[in-house]
């Protein structure tokens, strides 16, 4: 890279090429998608389930290949009977479902590899583990963008009743919608979202684009529908800055897109005005020398006998300042 290069050439130099234009199209699309579906996630708590879909739809992308179909077909079709596999062991047997995940993923992912090592390919498989985002054509693009149109529409459709699900799935069912429906619009949206983000940055690194957006939005606000706003927002910025980052130092763009997002996590979980760790620890230093609460370790302790009813007030009202203050649209 020349040592005269301005700010200008190197953000336009890259749109030269069209595979660069393409990549950067369809990791926003994707990157978008994964960022408005990762505030529910993160909200009601399915981190691991986006992990096991994620993985189980490997199979069906490689037996996509074998058949001469889009690989879309495949991995959704995987990733439904996963989210079904899953849910029929949690709810017909004694195993949790936190152990019924962790079978489905791990069985599905690993038939998955089993599939790749006897299918004979001239093309490399191994794109489909770890992204192959400058490859993508022209018709990949418009599939995905496809794709994500019908789960932004749909998310968008359901976005109330999904949010009191997410908050409150006990009012909800009271108030007689199916939290059975939205579970499984959920996970049909999980899937959905893997098989777009799958070109991006593989099965192994769309977890990531499914959980850090929502989790670094809902540090920086208390308020869902900024969150669903502010989540995108973030996730979009970082696909470009991580396309243009590869683009420069030629590496691996998928790996570097995620790498964005968490090193944007990091600095908000630092910085955060509200939510920061340097805003908590500086306020708690200032509490040591005038409450009677004390501190232990990372944690605060109340000294015995020492409690007012104030201080206790104020320290119920900071716990519940993570959640309780996060209220729906």
């Amino acid at each position: 890279m020349s040592g005269d290069l301005t700010f200008l050439d190197l953000v336009l130099e890259p749109l030269q090429y069209e595979f660069v234009v393409r990549a950067l199209a369809t990791t926003v699309i994707a990157s978008i998608l994964c960022a408005v579906l990762s505030c529910w996630l993160v909200l009601v708590g399915w981190s691991l389930m986006g992990d096991a879909v994620s993985h189980a739809v490997l199979p069906g992308v490689v037996l996509a290949y074998v058949i001469g179909i889009p690989f879309a077909i495949g991995a959704l079709v995987f990733g439904v009977i996963a989210v079904v596999a899953i849910g029929a062991i949690s709810t017909t047997s004694r195993v949790k479902e936190d152990a019924a995940i962790g079978i489905v993923f791990s069985t599905l992912f690993a038939l998955g590899l089993v599939l790749i090592s006897v299918t004979p390919s001239q093309t490399d498989l191994n794109h489909i583990i770890f992204g192959n985002i400058l490859g993508v054509s022209t018709t990949d693009l418009i599939q995905i963008g496809g794709l994500a149109a019908i789960g932004l529409v749909l998310l968008f459709m359901k976005r109330r009743d999904l949010t009191l699900y997410a908050f409150d799935p006990i009012h909800c069912h009271a108030l007689g919608i199916s939290t059975r429906r939205l579970q499984a619009l959920l996970l049909g949206m999980l899937a959905l979202t893997a098989v777009v983000s799958l070109q991006v940055v593989g099965v192994i690194l769309v977890v990531a684009m499914l959980i850090i957006p929502g989790a670094t939005a809902y540090l920086l606000t208390d308020r869902f529908s900024r969150m669903l706003l502010i989540a995108p927002a973030i996730s979009a910025t970082c696909a470009v800055v991580g396309i243009y980052v590869s683009y420069w130092i030629d590496a691996a763009s998928g790996g570097l897109v995620v790498v964005t997002q968490g090193v944007f996590f990091f600095l908000v979980y630092l910085l955060s005005p509200r939510h920061g760790l340097v805003v908590k620890l500086t306020s708690s230093t200032r509490r040591i020398g005038t409450s009677p609460v004390i501190a232990e370790g990372s944690e605060w302790v109340v000294a015995p006998g020492e409690a007012s009813a104030t201080s206790l007030a104020e320290s119920a009202t900071q716990h519940q300042e993570g959640w309780g203050d996060t209220r729906p649209v």
